[in-house]
């Protein structure tokens, strides 16, 4: 794509800016470290711009500081560009269900109940919902609802969703998916996540 210009142009009845600045659905996948990342990336953005941004995190412990929460929450308070609330939703990060599950599953379903009063009210102008796609994953919310919320919503709010594993349904919905692979992480030869890299 040279110089930002799509190679294809449908035949859809909109002007050039209306297809531009349509709303987008963004799912960031895959086994690969830097899906958060680059929604939070993305965060940073719409703050320049002056978008009100909701950041949702699901499945990651309320107890979890991550550098990007800080720096987001700083940035937001700096009257400079968009505001910036953060809303944790999981009592613990895991791979895998525990026994905490039961009020993790609780906790994510009233995470996605929230959002979608957000988005109704038209509250934020991008939302990050992040590790978002475990709950849609493992049942705990049903995917087939998302999409349908997704599609309805009213106004210009972006949608960024992260996570491994996205259902199929919300990736052939979504109009913007990066599949992040590894092809190295310092885990595989022994080393822990460590200050600064993972958070």
């Amino acid at each position: 794509m040279p110089q930002g210009q799509p190679s294809v142009v449908p035949d859809d009845g909109l002007t050039t800016r209306q297809r531009r600045n349509r709303p987008l659905v963004v799912v960031h996948t895959g086994i690969g470290k830097g899906k958060s990342t680059a929604a939070f990336g993305l965060a940073l953005r719409a703050w320049n711009q002056g978008w009100p941004i909701g950041v949702f995190q699901f499945v990651k412990s309320a107890k979890w500081k991550v550098g990007e929460e800080n720096a987001l929450r700083v940035l937001g308070a700096s009257g400079e560009g968009g505001s910036v609330d953060w809303h944790k939703m999981g009592e613990g990060w895991s791979w895998v269900q525990r026994d905490a599950q039961m009020d993790n599953e609780e906790k994510a379903r009233e995470g996605w109940e929230q959002v979608k009063r957000d988005l109704a009210a038209e509250t934020y102008q991008l939302y990050v919902l992040d590790e978002f796609a475990y709950p849609m994953h493992w049942g705990w919310v049903d995917t087939d609802e998302v999409v349908e919320v997704l599609r309805n919503r009213p106004g210009t709010q972006h949608v960024v969703i992260t996570g491994r594993n996205a259902p199929e349904k919300l990736v052939d919905f979504a109009d913007l998916v990066t599949d992040m692979s590894k092809v190295k992480h310092p885990m595989d030869a022994g080393q822990k996540g460590q200050r600064g890299i993972e958070w």
